[in-house]
């Protein structure tokens, strides 16, 4: 018999696995601002207060470090937080709590406690945010050991990946991109969805060149594929879906199939994931490659006012032009 499934927005599919997950272990908290009475900014955590009360879901103050920091002493005491950072741009408030606390826990304490810990934050452009709202900062979260970082691109990995970031014995930071929050939409499955942390998902198969990408840019990736068949170019895509752990044996894998890869990400190129993919491919299959690894990124300076957002975020157009030129390159 066939899984049941239904067609949900990202947004809807995170809000489902809070209430799954909420109602199957009564020991998670969710904490943030406005996560409460006002359902979450997004409102990817409405109907949670109404339905496990105020002790199970609590409305913090404006301060991204009380946010982590209590985070740390529910984990202590046993419970397993579910906290919000409003957006990911903030979490700067909160690098102390993250870094030297959650991330070191179980290290510091030789296992004695166990950190189970989710933080959830949305990053990323295309909505027109205000400043410091939309920066994309996983290479800097990448970069803290102890940490797992979860970038879910669709609406049913959404789901699965959530589902085993909460149950996961270790801090997690689930990235949720703003665009897809009601841009992305397909199908979910209605009963349990687990999908295991470091499994990077082949989205599409191809033999001439990859394109790897993690959250919101797998979506323009894949358009840039199928566009590209019908010139000829049989392009692979590749959804890291996370990039600690890093699914090493399936990036080298593709890229050896095909030979050439391009990485895409939003974050600005100096610094960013995509440096750390390229350096993981020449040190595991270097002798397949036909044509150096192409970078697309950001820009090296602070994310620009909504008027300036599209010449700044990676797009479908700058996709296509590396991958074209990656291609000619022997």
């Amino acid at each position: 018999m066939s899984e049941k499934v239904s067609e949900l927005s990202m947004l809807e599919a995170i809000n489902e696995t809070l209430h799954s997950e909420m109602a199957r272990d009564e020991r998670i908290v969710v904490l943030g601002e406005d996560v409460g009475r006002n359902g979450g900014v997004f409102r990817a955590t409405e109907g949670l207060i109404e339905k496990f009360g105020e002790n199970r879901v609590v409305d913090t103050p404006i301060s991204e470090a009380a946010i982590a920091g209590s985070a740390v002493g529910l984990a202590m005491a046993g419970l397993v937080p579910v906290a919000e950072i409003q957006f990911l741009g903030f979490s700067y408030q909160a690098m102390h709590q993250i870094a030297g606390q959650i991330a070191r826990l179980r290290y510091r304490t030789q296992s004695r406690f166990e950190p189970q810990i989710t933080i959830r934050a949305p990053f990323g452009g295309g909505v027109r945010t205000p400043e410091l709202h939309s920066d994309s900062l996983e290479a800097q979260f990448a970069n803290i050991p102890g940490l797992k970082i979860v970038l879910p691109a669709t609406a049913s990995d959404a789901k699965g990946l959530l589902t085993s970031a909460i149950r996961d014995p270790d801090p997690v930071l689930f990235l949720e991109p703003l665009r897809g929050y009601r841009g992305i939409r397909d199908l979910v499955p209605d009963e349990e969805h687990a999908i295991p942390l470091g499994e990077a998902n082949l989205v599409k198969k191809g033999d001439d060149i990859v394109i790897i990408s993690w959250s919101y840019q797998v979506e323009l990736s894949k358009r840039v594929a199928e566009s590209l068949e019908e010139d000829g170019v049989s392009v692979a895509v590749l959804d890291l879906r996370s990039i600690v752990p890093l699914d090493v044996e399936a990036l080298t894998q593709i890229v050896a199939h095909c030979g050439r890869a391009v990485v895409v990400q939003e974050a600005p190129e100096t610094g960013g994931f995509a440096s750390e993919i390229i350096a993981t491919i020449n040190d595991e299959c270097f002798w397949s490659l036909e044509a150096p690894v192409a970078r697309v990124s950001g820009f090296d300076v602070p994310y620009p006012v909504g008027m300036l957002e599209n010449l700044y975020v990676p797009d479908e157009a700058r996709i296509r032009a590396a991958v074209l030129k990656t291609m000619e390159e022997e």
